[in-house]
């Protein structure tokens, strides 16, 4: 898991299905020459850094959905990853990240949008 991996609205890239499958594979937010990106959090004008917690509005409406949709259906906050990076550094939320999206049988990282590993197949919830 790479500090590069962690979106402008503090969605972890690493455990999205959409990085970590084999076909159509996305390489995260941030990476170079991302088109097909279509995140109007992603592209906003006002967010003046490199995460929305810079923004004057933070969090605004559109963080606010984005929030309440992941933490009804996925059980995390985007909101309160912003916080924890804001107040932690990168560095260590990446790492906490790490352990919270490992795998216990194999190491491998835990798809947020399906609750399997993505190396071995076990389903986590």
């Amino acid at each position: 898991m790479k500090t590069t991996l962690i979106a402008p609205c503090g969605m972890n890239c690493g455990i999205c299905m959409a990085f970590l499958r084999e076909k159509n594979h996305c390489p995260g937010c941030r990476s170079p020459g991302v088109k097909h990106q279509k995140c109007r959090i992603r592209s906003c004008a006002d967010m003046g850094g490199r995460y929305c917690f810079s923004c004057s509005v933070f969090p605004c409406r559109l963080l606010k959905n984005l929030d309440k949709r992941y933490r009804k259906k996925y059980g995390m906050s985007m909101v309160e990853n912003l916080e924890s990076i804001r107040g932690g550094g990168i560095r260590k939320f990446v790492a906490s990240e790490k352990e919270r999206w490992a795998c216990r049988d194999c190491g491998g990282t835990i798809n947020v949008h399906r609750y399997c590993c993505s190396t071995c197949g076990k389903i986590t919830k």
